[in-house]
């Protein structure tokens, strides 16, 4: 039997985030974050689901843990509740929080487990939305640097790998353009555009900080963004500046000033005033600022140039201010789909490191989440799921052959641990390669994750 062996020390892991496992909303300290809000708002979660109890892995973090060691994972990545560690947003840190993250971390580096931390998984911390708000505060920046500062300061001497924000095109379109997510604005697109303006400044103030107070260290830093591939509809001129024009108005936006020193032009042209301006420190503060290439990537969409302006915003395909890129979005009927109603196309995943490979001159790139929805039942114990097995075989496989290609792709992190709480969603998606049974909270290992386990193991896939 053949198998595709990846490169010596790649990082094999799986991924979840605080608000959608923990649970423990009012205990060891913590404040409520916009998350907790939105749950209690009805009409905004499906079956008014929240986190209030989640995967209730604060209670049971040391046995996922376990079971973690047990299949043989080498990197787990998961994200710190800032509510957790400084309730209000700003000001007095909460050392039941922090004892509980410490104790996470310590137990992951004795299963020789190494985690990855990001300090931003959308769980902002609610006096900042209601007095302040939110996102969209100049002030932003300032609050984000003082709780990383104290997140390095208290976890730094044990984690070697921070990732800043996770996917601020979702916390900017989704919670500001389009209103599905929290905070739940939709007022003007504008807003939008000003929050991805303040995450990247606040982005670019925390790694500011740990480089220069937390050299000792010796960890790495950087941010996750999140991209679905776009192919263009046909061979057309038209068609292929409509697929590169979506692609930078969704992942160019919120790298090229990381890597390239500001927005992208084509941004600058059609967005117009509503584009906020970097200024020179911004601009010298946030260029460079990722020791790596973290992405999040799910799905494809087609890509071509409108027969008519668009108008509607929408969000087809998880893709971007539709009225503002002005770019039609379909899909190949012939596509599988998950219960997300996403399109499963490994090659994408392919020809978009292909493009950022290009695109930003050749950086150390690790997938930190990629991964599938699909329900299916426990039968005397047994979680069979050979779609969701498919779907990381066929999207290794084809990433294996874009560092086949030259992309550094470093690692990969499988989304996600377990099934859990998802956004607006609630508990009706089921992304997990653990399945959660949420009145028991039995977990149950789905053959996707036997299957991903010996991948690890072996650092390899067998053909």
């Amino acid at each position: 039997m053949s198998k595709l062996v990846f490169p010596d020390q790649f990082v094999w892991g799986t991924a979840t985030a605080s608000y959608q496992i923990e649970g423990g909303v009012r205990e060891g300290g913590r404040g409520p974050s916009i998350w907790d809000a939105v749950c209690y708002t009805p009409g905004r979660v499906l079956n008014m689901d929240n986190g209030d109890v989640a995967c209730d892995h604060f209670h049971r973090f040391k046995d996922d843990i376990s079971l973690m060691k047990e299949l043989g994972l080498k990197a787990y990545r998961f994200s710190l509740a800032w509510p957790r560690i400084i309730p209000a947003g700003f000001g007095d840190v909460n050392e039941q929080g922090v004892a509980f993250y410490s104790e996470l971390i310590d137990c992951l580096l004795d299963a020789g487990i190494t985690p990855w931390v990001t300090l931003y998984h959308w769980d902002l911390p609610l006096v900042l939305q209601t007095e302040f708000d939110g996102l969209i505060n100049p002030d932003f920046p300032d609050w984000f640097a003082a709780y990383a500062d104290v997140c390095f300061d208290r976890f730094g001497d044990r984690v070697k790998n921070w990732i800043t924000l996770n996917e601020p095109w979702c916390s900017s379109v989704l919670g500001y353009g389009i209103g599905v997510h929290a905070p739940c604005r939709k007022m003007d697109t504008a807003e939008a555009y000003m929050a991805a303006h303040q995450l990247l400044r606040g982005h670019g103030k925390a790694v500011q900080l740990y480089r220069s107070k937390y050299q000792s260290q010796a960890g790495s830093i950087g941010i996750t963004n999140n991209c679905d591939w776009r192919e263009p509809l046909t061979d057309a001129i038209t068609d292929q500046a409509a697929a590169q024009r979506s692609l930078e108005f969704f992942l160019g936006w919120f790298c090229d000033p990381i890597y390239k020193g500001d927005y992208p032009q084509v941004m600058r042209d059609m967005v117009g005033d509503r584009l906020p301006k970097f200024t020179d420190a911004d601009k010298a503060m946030i260029k460079g600022s990722s020791d790596f290439f973290g992405l999040n990537h799910y799905t494809t969409m087609l890509a071509s140039e409108p027969t008519e302006q668009v108008v509607e915003r929408n969000i087809a395909g998880n893709g971007g201010i539709s009225e503002d890129q002005n770019v039609t979005l379909t899909e190949d009927p012939s596509w599988q789909k998950t219960d997300m109603d996403w399109n499963v196309v490994p090659w994408g995943s392919a020809k978009l490191l292909k493009w950022i490979d290009e695109r930003y001159d050749h950086p150390p790139i690790y997938v930190t989440e990629n991964g599938c929805a699909y329900d299916v039942p426990v039968i005397d114990g047994v979680c069979d799921d050979p779609q969701r097995l498919d779907f990381f075989k066929s999207y290794l496989t084809a990433m294996h052959g874009a560092i086949a290609d030259g992309v550094d792709l470093r690692g990969y992190f499988a989304w996600s641990f377990m099934d859990n709480f998802e956004w607006s969603w609630g508990y009706t998606k089921r992304f997990g390669l653990v399945h959660t049974d949420y009145s028991t909270q039995q977990r149950i290992v789905k053959n996707s994750m036997k299957w991903y386990s010996q991948v690890v193991q072996s650092n390899a896939i067998a053909e």
